[in-house]
C-alpha cells in the first residue's frame, strides 16, 4: 500500500491549490489529503492563528494516518510542513517554493520589502489580512493568463497577520516560532528559477537547514502546483517518492 500524501497550501489559499496537482499522485495509487488550514475554509477567520497552530493541525492529521505520510508544502505551507515534520513522523518531505524558517535570511530585495510592507497596516499581527491582487499577480501567479489569475484570486481568503509576521519577521520573534531542524526523513526542495519572492538562493538555504537536496526548474516561478510546467514538478516529486535513497544535493 502506497503512503498517503498530505499537501499543505500557502498563505491566502486553501486545499483547492492542489486541485490539478493531486491527480498524478492519485493516479500513482496514493491517497491524497489537501486540508484547509485554520480559517481558510471560507467559513471562519484566520485572525490570531499562529504558524504553530497550523503546524499542530497538520501534525495531528499526520498522526491519523496508518503509515507515515509524504508531506508536500507550497510557499508558506512549505514552512508549515517543515514545522509539522518535526512534530510527527513523516516518510518524506517535499517543499515547493517554501517560505524560509527562523534564521534563514532572504536572498532578494523583494523578500526584504515583503517583510516590512505590512507595517503600513498598523498592528497587522492582530488582524486577518485580505489578499492584494497586485501582489498576487506580480509575485505568485505571474506566469498564468489573466482569466486564470482572476479565478485563483477569487478563491483566496484572508490570512492570519500573526502567521505572516512570524514568517516574514522571524528575527523579531523571541519565541523562534518558525525554527526547524532536520526532520530525519529525506527532503527535497523545489524552486522556480523565475521566483522572486522565494528565489532559488533562499530555497537552497532552507534545504541546507533541513539536510535536503534542491532542484530548480529554470523557467518556472512561484505557483509551482499550477502554472505551466506543473506536470513536470509533479513527476519530479513522484520520482523522489519512489527513490529509496536520500535526495541528492
Amino acid at each position: 500500500m502506497r503512503a498517503p500524501v498530505i499537501m499543505v497550501h500557502g498563505a491566502f489559499c486553501g486545499g483547492w491549490t492542489f486541485d490539478a496537482f493531486r491527480a498524478p499522485f492519485e493516479a500513482a495509487g496514493h491517497r491524497v489529503l489537501t486540508p484547509d488550514l485554520i480559517g481558510h475554509d471560507g467559513q471562519s477567520s484566520a485572525a490570531g492563528a499562529s504558524m504553530s497552530d497550523y503546524a499542530r493541525q497538520i501534525a495531528r492529521l499526520i498522526e491519523t494516518c496508518e503509515t507515515p505520510p509524504i508531506l508536500i508544502g507550497h510557499s508558506m505551507g512549505g514552512l508549515v510542513a517543515q514545522m509539522a515534520a518535526g512534530r510527527a513522523k513523516t516518510s518524506k518531505l517535499i517543499l515547493l517554493a517554501p517560505s524560509a524558517p527562523w534564521g534563514v535570511s532572504g536572498a532578494s530585495l523583494e523578500e526584504a520589502v515583503s517583510a516590512v510592507s505590512l507595517y503600513t497596516l498598523g498592528p497587522y499581527w492582530l488582524q486577518a489580512i485580505a489578499p492584494d491582487y497586485g501582489v498576487v499577480r506580480r509575485y505568485s501567479v505571474d506566469r498564468l493568463q489573466r482569466p486564470e489569475r482572476k479565478a485563483i484570486f477569487a478563491r483566496m481568503t484572508a490570512e492570519s497577520g500573526r502567521a505572516l509576521w512570524e514568517t516574514l519577521n522571524w528575527w523579531l520573534d523571541p519565541f523562534m516560532t518558525t525554527s526547524v531542524t532536520a526532520p530525519g526523513c529525506p527532503v527535497l526542495a523545489i524552486a522556480g528559477g523565475q521566483d522572486i519572492i522565494h528565489p532559488p538562493a533562499t530555497v537552497r538555504q532552507t534545504a541546507a537547514r533541513l539536510g535536503g537536496g534542491v532542484e530548480v526548474f529554470p523557467e518556472m516561478s512561484h505557483w509551482l502546483p499550477g502554472e505551466p510546467g506543473w506536470e513536470a514538478v509533479a513527476e519530479r516529486c513522484l520520482a523522489f517518492i519512489g527513490d529509496e535513497g536520500r535526495a541528492a544535493a
